[in-house]
């Protein structure tokens, strides 16, 4: 069987690896855990937040709280541990870690309260009085436009100009030159942030490579970098990375939020210290909102020219967004206008506003979210002018090469999306899409149909893993990477199975622990595509280590063989001619042990990124269709059905891949109908930090989502040929959705949320 054909017929499971610990409640998350030490030795830390825009902390009388119940000790700005001069820009982020006085948003932690129970610390967080010296504060997005500047690190968000853009306007015979806004947005994962602390003294000096004892901090985090957090914490706290040690088996969700670590994790870690107790420092719901980052807000004029047959002559998209008086975050929003469709001259450029807000950070599909989302609206708009069907467009400027980086792609099948997608739907059918808006009516539902095109980077890090052949017969497989809903237990105990040919039940997978072998943080849609090369690698290894051991061993009945002759499959190592001459791993391991119990056999392996992979560009491709109903009076959307296929290199789990891109669909629906952070003008905190008042899909909110992928590998990316698909589902979406809208009601609009009121005529 060749290797593509074994890659599209992977073990596949009869569940999730983690779904029974899930579902009888046996997993558990940050918030949950109380070893080792005992139950009554935990204390609760409670974070404080400011409660103006910007400013200083004038003073923070703390007498009557530290003498209410239960209270431990209350750390300030006034009296908290002194850390390094860098430790408050950890990893390029700006943090709060009680270091000084200054205020730079509404929310920004202030104060720590730790107390014997939550309740307690809460209680007497209300009782310090704190008094500010408030300054100007800068709050105005839309008003302040003018102010725009450069970015201080533009990274991908840097000007580029790519052939003559006057010229190339001036050839097309039909324009569309629009602005499209998109707001602030705010993660809400189904498990808050919350971290439990405790330092250990007296630690074996050699640990730490020096003389005398030292501390060890151990950290359970929900993040989805526990490499971030250890590197970040040994930085701040000056310790050894191997006295710093931080565990999350399961996370209830990131979605780029626990991407980084933010002000709590290191605020925790220093009450423990003070307090020389063990403590858990949770995040309540509206805490979510600032601290720990969000998407920013952007302002987007977009410019694009075509012939009259429909090929694109000019592209040109200029971002302004929101960014914080602390750090510029650079939402990439321009990158879906630089590469998804040919043209002969591209312009791209991004500014920044600053504002007394939380940092920005990572927020599912960073950059290509919100660029498809605006860009593809463009898109829309253009189609309509041309008299062109927008799936026809988009053909005619399919991008057979990258044209933002001149390379070929690793693999690319839009075209078969495009195809798949519009089938299913229906979009070609006579009655599924009238051009004309506003034509189609059921009872007192106008009925709309619009597409777009979902992108996102292929990324690749560098990971190890380690693998054990059990003298129990089963095999053991760890790495540090993080386990977010997404299914990465899943797939690395298939890619085990796979390579050893044994049922994927009997692997155990190990990862969420800092020192279990390195892998990069769990975002950029780059886990399996990391961690799985790497525990191919470690398989292959271990295997190679077994045929060692048997051809070595005089009392085995391959002993003296050739190493390329020998194979290890299904627990047993065995002659490839003869498959009947071999043995049994268990018997091979306890024939050479020592010990009264069998030792494993253990090899690590590790996989990176191919040494041409700046001569190819890899990315992920997908179609989307969408059909809503717009009641006519209220003007309430629902979003009927939507049909997506996407080009994702090889589905490595069919349940946890389509379930991941479902839940990105469902995510673009949020964006493109109800999600916005709204910041209260006068007081800079938001007005909706909730999940009351700010709005999430719900089930009953979602119709039928019909999802498939093409399942083509893109071995040139990877050896299993599987790029990312934790952040592909929710781009496109947006457009999609907002061009059904204009569809059904004729009535374009270009900021989002797309909210009754905005399509309500005047």
């Amino acid at each position: 069987m060749m290797r593509d054909e074994q890659l599209n017929s992977l073990p596949q499971p009869p569940h999730r690896y983690d779904g029974i610990a899930k579902v009888t409640g046996t997993a558990k998350y940050a918030a949950e855990f109380r070893e080792p030490f005992p139950r009554k030795d935990l204390v609760y830390a409670y974070m404080v937040q400011s409660t103006i825009a910007t400013g200083t902390i004038k003073s923070i009388d703390t007498r009557t709280a530290e003498r209410a119940s239960g209270v431990i000790t209350v750390l300030t700005p006034f009296n908290a541990p002194r850390l390094p001069s860098n430790s408050s820009r950890p990893a390029g982020r700006h943090i709060s870690i009680l270091q000084d006085a200054n205020v730079h948003y509404n929310g920004q932690p202030i104060a720590v309260v730790v107390a014997r129970s939550l309740d307690e610390a809460m209680q007497a967080a209300r009782l310090l009085n704190i008094t500010y010296n408030e300054e100007p504060r800068l709050l105005n997005f839309m008003g302040r436009l003018k102010e725009a500047r450069p970015p201080k690190n533009p990274g991908r968000g840097v000007k580029k100009v790519r052939g003559d853009l006057d010229a190339a306007l001036a050839r097309g015979t039909v324009t569309v030159d629009n602005t499209y806004i998109t707001p602030l947005q705010n993660h809400n994962p189904m498990e808050p942030h919350t971290t439990l602390a405790w330092w250990e003294t007296g630690v074996p000096g050699q640990l730490a490579g020096r003389g005398g004892d030292a501390e060890k901090l151990n950290v359970y985090d929900s993040t989805q970098s526990i490499s971030g957090d250890r590197a970040t914490l040994a930085n701040i706290f000056s310790l050894p990375a191997e006295n710093v040690h931080v565990m999350n088996p399961y996370v209830g969700g990131g979605f780029g939020s626990k991407g980084s670590t933010w002000s709590h994790v290191v605020l925790c870690a220093m009450a423990a210290r003070v307090v020389q107790k063990p403590v858990q420092l949770a995040l309540a719901r509206p805490q979510m909102f600032g601290p720990v980052g969000g998407r920013p807000g952007t302002v987007n004029r977009i410019r694009i020219a075509a012939t009259s047959d429909g090929k694109l002559t000019a592209i040109q998209h200029d971002a302004t967004m929101t960014t914080s008086v602390m750090e510029d975050f650079v939402e990439p929003i321009i990158l879906p206008a630089r590469m998804l469709y040919s043209s002969d001259a591209n312009s791209t450029s991004t500014a920044m506003v600053d504002m007394n807000i939380g940092v920005g950070t990572y927020m599912r599909a960073p950059g290509e979210s919100s660029g498809t989302a605006v860009f593809e609206i463009a898109m829309d708009e253009l189609a309509e002018k041309l008299n062109l069907d927008p799936v026809q467009l988009r053909l005619i400027n399919h991008a057979d090469n990258n044209p933002d980086e001149n390379r070929p792609w690793t693999s690319k099948h839009l075209r078969e999306c495009y195809t798949e997608a519009a089938e299913r739907f229906g979009w070609t059918h006579a009655r599924q899409r009238n051009p004309m808006p506003g034509q189609l009516v059921e009872g007192n539902n106008l009925i709309g149909y619009g597409m777009a095109t979902a992108t996102y980077p292929a990324n690749r890090s560098a990971a190890q893993a380690i693998v054990r052949f059990m003298p129990n017969g089963r095999v053991y497989v760890g790495c540090g990477s993080q386990e977010l809903g997404t299914g990465t237990y899943t797939i690395m105990a298939q890619t085990a199975a796979e390579e050893l040919g044994i049922d994927p039940l009997k692997i155990d997978v190990a990862l969420g622990d800092s020192t279990l072998p390195h892998a990069p943080v769990s975002g950029g849609s780059q886990s399996a595509a990391s961690v799985c090369p790497a525990v191919l690698e470690a398989c292959k290894q271990a295997k190679l280590k077994a045929i060692a051991l048997i051809i070595a061993d005089p009392k085995s009945p391959l002993h003296g063989a050739v190493a390329d002759d020998v194979d290890v499959r299904g627990g047993r190592v065995f002659l490839k001619k003869d498959p009947s001459r071999g043995e049994t791993l268990v018997a091979l391991m306890t024939r050479n042990s020592n010990q009264s119990e069998a030792d494993p056999i253990e090899a690590l392996g590790s996989a990176q990124p191919s040494a041409d992979r700046n001569e190819y560009s890899s990315q992920s491709f997908g179609a989307v269709f969408a059909e809503v109903a717009v009641d006519r009076d209220t003007r309430m959307v629902k979003v009927r059905r939507i049909v997506a296929t996407y080009d994702i290199g090889t589905l490595m789990n069919r349940q946890t891949g389509i379930n991941q891109l479902q839940g990105g669909i469902v995510w673009g629906v949020g964006f493109a109908l109800t999600e916005a952070t709204i910041i209260d003008p006068i007081t800079g905190r938001p007005a909706n930090g909730n999940l009351a008042d700010y709005h999430v899909p719900v089930n009953a909110d979602i119709g039928t989502l019909d999802v498939t992928v093409l399942n083509i590998p893109d071995t040139k990316f990877n050896p299993l040929g599987a790029r990312g698909i934790g952040e592909i589902g929710i781009t496109g979406v947006p457009a999609a959705v907002a061009n059904a809208v204009y569809n059904a009601t004729g009535i374009r609009v270009r900021s989002y949320p797309i909210t009754p009121d905005k399509l309500l005529r005047s």
